[in-house]
């Protein structure tokens, strides 16, 4: 699979999500997309499944060196003490000594980000991460965190999709040489197979309007889609879409759908989401 390279992490273009996957259902799935060739797998704390990827993992065969693995710190350990404990214990529940990527989940307001980007970076300093990041940040504190640590930022994970303007924050992505990755890229599938234009766009080629968005999502650089999903056919579906190439028309017409800018996403802790 091709990767992106963002700050000398080379990031497999496509990831699984495992967002409410749980249980030997979730251990089978992802054994089962390693298996296809998917070479990325996106967790956290907050999932409760790190131990499921982890097993999956190991039954796959697959090389953990050879696998791109993600693990984010929740809010609520931000603070440097607590962020070593929840560091240290996704460590052991995925029964690997490193992952790829350490993100700090969501920002939280009360812990000084300065002391979260401390233990960010004193993870990788500790080889607890390869690279670091973060996620759900505004605009304003992405470039506060890359101001204060130390090293590069490789990624920043937020929701995309066609129908949520996100063009600052790639745009502030790609001057930080950091790549954006994109949860919930599909937006759930809500309407997906109902709008008109995915739809023209999905008959002319043959596919899926799934298919279509994540072509879609692949044509930008410095993107990378992490969708979820509990079917196994949906699994190489997706990966089908790597060799989908849209039409400039096509992909200019996909791009007008940003102008919704309707987010999926949007919790009590979220913070001021920055304006189109």
């Amino acid at each position: 699979m091709k990767t992106f390279d963002a700050q000398g992490a080379r990031i497999p273009v496509l990831g699984m999500g495992t967002w409410t996957l749980n249980g030997p259902e979730a251990v089978d799935l992802i054994t089962h997309g390693l298996k296809l060739g998917y070479r990325h797998i996106d967790t956290a704390a907050k999932y409760g499944n790190e131990a499921e990827v982890g097993a999956a993992i190991a039954r796959s065969g697959v090389p953990r060196g050879d696998v791109f693995l993600t693990t984010k710190v929740w809010p609520t350990d931000l603070a440097p003490a607590d962020f070593a404990r929840s560091v240290a214990s996704s460590l052991e529940t995925l029964g690997t000594d490193y992952v790829d990527l350490l993100l700090i989940h969501w920002p939280n307001p009360a812990v000084p980000l300065e002391a979260s980007i401390e233990a960010l970076n004193l993870a990788h300093k500790r080889g607890q991460a390869r690279h670091i990041g973060v996620s759900n940040f505004t605009l304003q504190m992405f470039a506060e965190a890359r101001r204060l640590s130390p090293v590069a930022l490789a990624a920043h994970e937020v929701e995309r999709h066609p129908f949520l303007d996100q063009s600052k924050m790639a745009k502030a992505c790609a001057e930080a040489g950091a790549a954006l990755i994109a949860y919930t890229p599909l937006a759930r599938a809500q309407d997906l197979d109902t709008d008109p234009v995915l739809g023209e766009i999905a008959r002319a080629h043959g596919v899926s309007a799934v298919q279509v968005v994540l072509a879609w999502h692949f044509g930008l650089k410095g993107n990378i889609p992490v969708p979820r999903t509990s079917n196994p056919q949906r699994l190489t579906d997706n990966l089908k879409a790597l060799d989908l190439v849209l039409t400039s028309e096509e992909r200019a017409a996909i791009d007008a759908l940003r102008s919704a800018n309707r987010r999926v996403v949007n919790t009590v802790f979220s913070p001021d989401w920055d304006q189109p």
